[in-house]
C-alpha cells in the first residue's frame, strides 16, 4: 500500500511529465534519430500516459512507462538527483532537494 511520500512522489512525477516542467527531459540518440513527427507524437504520448497498473507501476510512483508508436516501443523513466545532479536525491518527495530527470528512450536502449 502506498504511503504519503509515495503518493507525493507520484503527484510530482505526474506534474513534471504532464506539464513539461519541474524536471529535465533527456531524449536519447535513438529517439532523436526518429522522424521529427514521431518525436512530437511521442512527447505527447508521454505527457498523456495514465495506464499505470500494479504490474507496470509496482511502487506506485508513476516513474516509468512504455509507449508503442510508429512500430517502435519507447520507454520513459524518472531518476531523482540532488540539486547538483551529483548523487541520488536524499528525498524524492521533496522538490526543494530533488532534481527530477525524465529520460525518454527506445526500448532497445534500456
Amino acid at each position: 500500500m502506498p504511503d504519503a511520500n509515495t503518493a507525493k512522489i507520484a503527484a510530482l512525477n505526474d506534474r513534471a511529465r504532464q506539464r513539461l516542467d519541474h524536471c529535465r527531459w533527456i531524449l536519447t540518440q535513438g529517439v532523436l534519430s526518429c522522424d521529427p513527427l514521431t518525436v512530437a507524437e511521442l512527447l505527447i504520448a508521454v505527457e498523456d500516459f495514465d495506464a499505470f497498473t500494479p504490474d507496470n507501476d509496482p511502487d506506485a510512483e508513476h516513474d516509468f512507462g512504455a509507449v508503442k508508436l510508429s512500430g517502435n516501443t519507447f520507454f520513459w523513466k524518472f531518476d531523482y538527483y540532488d540539486l547538483d545532479l551529483q548523487m541520488h536525491s536524499p528525498d524524492p518527495s521533496d522538490p526543494a532537494v530533488t532534481a527530477r530527470v525524465l529520460t525518454v528512450m527506445l526500448a532497445e536502449e534500456y
